[in-house]
């Protein structure tokens, strides 16, 4: 059986400068390993022509420069979201999506297979935890859509961490991926740049308000209320949302940064005015916004997204009370955008 060899986009410019001393070659080409990995794009040996031969075919000997295997690619009909399943080395499946907008192309992308918070709507989490991906992996999926970017003269500006799996739960792997895809010397993309989305751990919470980091935030919040929120999100049985609320009010105070609360919205489950007047006295008085979200439909789950007053309804309480929100648009339900809905299709 043939040993898979380490893949290259795991490694810090640290540990390429290391194995390159090892190899008793100058440093210097271990920066120029990382500039043609994260500012060219390149994912093959032969791609690097600042390398000698020698050199090259030693790297290509010792590690290996892709660990997905792109093996379904949807687009919406209207062009502006592309989602594509890809395979990891080890069969598991994973999926990242791009969403175009008039200044922005937007990258959702997996911190692990599958996800084991087991929310009721979303599709990943119905398909349980599968394992974590390793920062490779995580970095992989953003050079892909960078790669399918740059043959359209465009650029990748945004990251989300919202695609398969709890960061969190991830949380080495995840923030090493964007402290690569940050560094100044190679992909360069703004630490403002990327938003973390979470259910709410909130050991993690407070690690990552400690280290003051200029990433964004966002809490996949759902429902104000224990009981409601506990049906959605098992998590609030381990971390009920009195607690969730104060860990967010830390991260504030801590970094003066805003969080944003994502909240979707199911019809006749958390979609009142009521709803809306609970969440403004929960959030009272914090740096926050709220991002209403329309629910994108699973199959194993019956609810529904409601009706467009119902939206409107709830973001002018919102509004009312002081608290801002923005209804995000809902992109590729043709094609099942939604976390996991690809890759649970692929399942047997």
């Amino acid at each position: 059986m043939e040993i898979e060899k380490p893949i290259i986009f795991n490694l810090d410019l640290p540990d390429l400068q290391k194995l390159v001393l090892e190899l008793n070659e100058p440093v210097y080409r271990s920066t120029q390993l990382w500039q043609g990995l994260y500012q060219n794009y390149w994912q093959s040996p032969i791609e690097f022509t600042t390398l000698p031969l020698h050199f090259k075919n030693l790297i290509f000997e010792i590690l290996s420069f892709t660990s997905l295997k792109p093996i379904r690619s949807i687009t919406s009909g209207d062009r502006g979201t592309v989602k594509t399943l890809f395979q990891l080395q080890d069969g598991n499946t994973i999926e990242s999506v791009l969403m175009l907008y008039n200044k922005r192309n937007t990258l959702c992308i997996s911190t692990q297979a599958g996800c084991g918070m087991g929310c009721v709507f979303c599709a990943t989490g119905q398909m349980g935890y599968k394992r974590n991906l390793t920062s490779g992996e995580i970095v992989e999926q953003v050079l892909f859509f960078a790669r399918l970017l740059r043959d359209r003269n465009a650029l990748v500006t945004n990251v989300v961490i919202m695609g398969m799996g709890e960061p969190f739960n991830n949380y080495d792997a995840t923030l090493s991926a964007i402290d690569r895809l940050n560094d100044a010397d190679g992909f360069n993309l703004g630490a403002r740049r990327f938003t973390i989305s979470t259910v709410g751990i909130i050991p993690k919470i407070i690690q990552f308000a400690d280290e003051k980091r200029q990433i964004n935030l966002a809490i996949s919040l759902h429902s104000g209320r224990n009981e409601l929120r506990s049906s959605l999100l098992p998590i609030n049985n381990k971390y009920p949302v009195e607690e969730l609320i104060n860990a967010c009010r830390y991260y504030v105070d801590q970094t003066r940064r805003r969080i944003s609360f994502e909240w979707a919205l199911i019809d006749g489950v958390n979609d009142s005015p009521r709803d809306a007047a609970q969440l403004a006295i929960l959030v009272k008085g914090l740096l926050c916004h709220v991002n209403v979200i329309p629910l994108n439909p699973t199959q194993k789950y019956k609810g529904q997204p409601p009706g467009y007053q119902k939206v409107e309804d709830f973001c002018a309480e919102l509004t009312k009370a002081g608290v801002p929100s923005t209804i995000r648009l809902r992109r590729g339900i043709e094609i099942q955008a939604g976390c996991g809905q690809l890759a649970s299709n692929e399942l047997p």
